[in-house]
């Protein structure tokens, strides 16, 4: 029989006796819970121990919150993000200037920047800037801080501040270049203006992410990978089970009524979808159907990382959108299904538009099906091949509890190879199922404490939640 065990604020759901070839996938080290103090101090205290190395799935919000702790434990992350938001100042960049959206990756980049001197500060300040709601202050402000006039340029060097202001006027100068089209600069983000003129200038995405990171002083070993290398504008769309079609990133997660109106990412502010999410695509810029469905290559960094990491985290955040599209890609369920490593998912403490009545095996169901490309195109499905009689085939796959195709001796990979170890928000909405994730092969549940936000609902505790996974990959 299964049994729960419990640790002070943690639950380890212990698995029944396992098929032997099936131990070494799933069975870790006894669990061991210290204090924060404590388990910071074992995981550092020997110079000559390499830290840990994550490779995490995030969206550009949802995973922020928890940044700063995770640096404690280890710099040695790769943050995997997607290039698809069309929300907020994102969407007005993109819809002047084309190119991917980069709103996400300039708001994990400022959370991982240098915080340690005045100047660095100063730089994070100006980076991580918005401009007034109203267009017209807007306007002035923006030109206040090109001109070099702006009150945020104090404490700023003269080297950062002439480097700075050199991306921000060729991204002015951009924008005066298309004369046919009237940008507006309301809610601006003055990370995002700086990101578009460096991509730009250099026709390079990866290239204004090195130069991001170097001004932003990120640790040299901590990288922000876009899951998508591209100076391509990138759509995504998503199926509904009723048929539906959506386009557009904003348009699934969070609707808006006009392009200047702030995008409201509380958990609570959208209703439900009429349906629920079948699967999430790329399209053609100019596509509004599956007859318009593309398939862009993955970065190969992030393919690069996860063959070698200690550890794959799949992030809270927006499900669909903000995980899901990093794992539809071309050899992303491949590598991931290959690897013996701890595979985390963080389960959202509340439910949202994407996930409405969703438990927690349906949250795996979804990872392991974008993972496998279940739906869509048959012709890219992740089908490794099944060797022996059918008869063999079959006992085999009921033994690893394996979804089959018996006709085409082909089978989808179960849901366990994808996810080892499920994290759970004390006290969250969402419901934990404990037959049926035993049933996708998850037999290492446990619950972190958590925090209540009056714009979010219940979020994981971040120094325990940090504390966990040190725990993990000790």
């Amino acid at each position: 029989m299964a049994e729960i065990c419990y640790f002070g604020g943690l639950v380890h759901y212990k698995s029944p006796s396992l098929p032997l070839s099936l131990h070494s996938l799933f069975r870790s080290k006894k669990p061991h819970y210290y204090n924060s103090t404590s388990l910071m101090a074992e995981c550092l205290s020997s110079s000559t121990v390499e830290p840990p190395s994550l490779l995490v799935f995030s969206g550009g919000t949802g995973f922020n919150g928890v940044v700063e702790e995770l640096k404690k434990l280890t710099t040695r992350v790769a943050h995997v993000l997607p290039v698809s938001d069309d929300g907020g100042s994102t969407a007005e960049i993109v819809r002047v200037l084309g190119g991917p959206a980069v709103g996400d990756i300039r708001s994990r980049c400022l959370r991982l920047s240098d915080e340690s001197t005045s100047e660095a500060l100063a730089v994070r300040r100006l980076l991580g800037h918005r401009l007034p709601i109203d267009a017209h202050q807007a306007k002035k402000d923006w030109y206040d801080i090109v001109e070099g006039n702006h009150s945020l340029w104090d404490g700023v060097s003269r080297p950062y501040s002439e480097t700075i202001r050199a991306f921000l006027i060729y991204f002015q100068n951009e924008i005066h270049r298309r004369p046919n089209e009237r940008f507006c600069f309301s809610n601006g983000s003055i990370g995002n203006f700086f990101f578009a003129g460096a991509r730009i200038f250099f026709q390079s995405l990866d290239a204004a992410i090195f130069l991001f990171s170097r001004v932003s002083e990120i640790p040299c070993d901590s990288l922000v990978l876009p899951v998508i290398s591209t100076n391509d504008r990138l759509t995504l769309g998503c199926e509904l089970q009723d048929g539906t079609i959506i386009r557009g990133q904003n348009e699934i997660s969070h609707p808006t009524t006009g392009t200047t109106q702030t995008v409201d990412k509380r958990h609570c502010s959208t209703s439900a979808l009429p349906s629920k999410i079948k699967r999430v695509f790329y399209m053609s810029s100019e596509g509004n159907n599956l007859l318009h469905e593309v398939f862009p290559p993955v970065n190969p960094t992030v393919l690069e990382q996860l063959r070698s990491v200690d550890c794959i985290v799949y992030a809270m955040g927006s499900l669909f959108t903000s995980i899901c599209p990093s794992l539809v890609l071309l050899g992303v369920g491949e590598i991931i299904s290959s690897r013996s490593c701890r595979k985390v998912l963080l389960l959202n403490g509340s439910q949202d538009r994407e996930t409405s009545r969703f438990t927690a095996s349906c949250f795996v169901t979804a990872i392991a099906d974008a993972l496998n490309r279940t739906h869509g195109d048959t012709n890219i499905r992740l089908k490794n091949p099944v060797s022996g009689s059918s008869q063999s085939t079959l006992f085999r796959c009921l033994l690893y509890q394996t979804y089959i195709d018996i006709q085409e001796h082909h089978f989808c990979v179960q849901p366990g190879y994808y996810i080892n170890t499920l994290l759970v928000p004390k006290d969250g909405e969402i419901a934990v199922d404990l037959k049926q994730l035993s049933e996708q092969g998850i037999y290492d549940v446990r619950v972190v404490e958590s925090v209540g936000d009056p714009k979010h609902g219940i979020l994981f505790n971040p120094s325990s939640l940090i504390n966990t996974l040190a725990g993990l990959v000790e």
